[in-house]
């Protein structure tokens, strides 16, 4: 083989290497970034259902703010042990 060819040969296969690399580094930051959003609607979520059900609880029962702070800061908690769940799964599983 004469050097050319064979220069163009490693090349090929070089380029063919950082195609893959860039592919697949493409694909972890999307799928860090779809797990960051996973987890913070999670949380966001379960604070806002806590929210909601102590401001019907407290329209149906009277108590105007209690049920509301105190739901509110149940779904804060339930919120984070999603999280912290999710987020171990998510490392277990990498």
């Amino acid at each position: 083989m004469t050097i050319p060819e064979d220069f163009k040969t490693r090349l090929k296969i070089a380029k063919s290497k950082i195609k893959k690399q860039t592919f697949y580094q493409n694909e972890k930051n999307g799928s860090f970034m779809g797990s960051a959003f996973k987890l913070g609607t999670e949380l966001v979520a379960a604070v806002a259902v806590g929210t909601i059900i102590g401001f019907i609880l407290d329209s149906w029962f009277d108590t105007k703010p209690w049920l509301i702070i105190i739901f509110f800061f149940l779904g804060a908690a339930a919120g984070i042990l999603n999280v912290i769940r999710t987020a171990n799964q998510m490392q277990k599983k990498d």
